[in-house]
């Protein structure tokens, strides 16, 4: 494998095609719950589409197959907008994660009805394809949560906390992606995103799986 590279070389296709298919329908649940919800921005910005070029960053991509991590452009939302702004804007941040747990959970079932059916092999290409769907999957639904700037997680937390508090966090959100970029880039990820990683990512996989009825993957 290069050093360079976050994956084996020939999981890199598998890993491009996933990302692009997680990220557009990430992006894409954002503007559709914010429409719901009244918001029309995302919409008039041609974000509304399931279109990966309008979602997709260059850089965020090409970030996660050599670093491990990375990001797709942020769906514009405007939660004056948004009818019920509280529960809106929650459901709105909530719709790109759970998008991802949904994803993860399709892969498991096509990989338990194409087990069933043997319409694959242990190692072939589909096999090989929904393993890795399924990982980055709740890798990113897992990620996603997780309550640090400019993470979804952290726009669900500053909802629940009172305007007083959310005043102290702003001078902090104008350096997110400094944040960002430390936790995940230094040995600080090791006692932060590496344990949630190494428990939650488990509990829910092990979820799906009892939900379809495998005992392995």
């Amino acid at each position: 494998m290069p050093s360079f590279l976050a994956y084996p070389l020939e999981m890199i296709p598998y890993v491009v095609v996933t990302l692009l298919i997680a990220f557009t329908i990430h992006e894409w649940a954002h503007a559709l719950v914010a429409l719901a919800f009244g918001d029309d921005t995302a919409k008039n910005q041609g974000r509304l589409s399931l279109n990966p070029l309008v979602h997709i960053d260059l850089f965020g991509l090409l970030m996660i197959l050599i670093a491990g991590f990375g990001w797709a452009k942020p769906t514009p939302v405007n939660r004056f907008k948004l009818k019920k702004r509280r529960l809106g804007s929650i459901l709105v941040t909530l719709a790109g994660p759970v998008s991802n747990l949904l994803l993860a959970m399709i892969g498991v079932g096509l990989y338990a009805l194409f087990l069933n059916y043997a319409f694959f092999t242990y190692g072939s290409v589909t096999e090989t394809f929904l393993m890795i769907f399924v990982q980055l999957n709740l890798v990113l639904f897992v990620f996603n949560l997780i309550p640090i700037p400019p993470l979804d997680g952290y726009q669900i937390l500053v909802e629940f906390l009172p305007m007083s508090a959310r005043a102290k966090l702003e001078p902090v959100e104008r350096y997110a992606m400094l944040i960002f970029l430390v936790i995940a880039l230094t040995p600080i990820s090791n006692f932060t995103i590496q344990p949630i990683f190494d428990t939650v990512i488990p509990f829910v996989f092990d979820i799906i799986l009892m939900i379809f009825g495998l005992s392995a993957f």
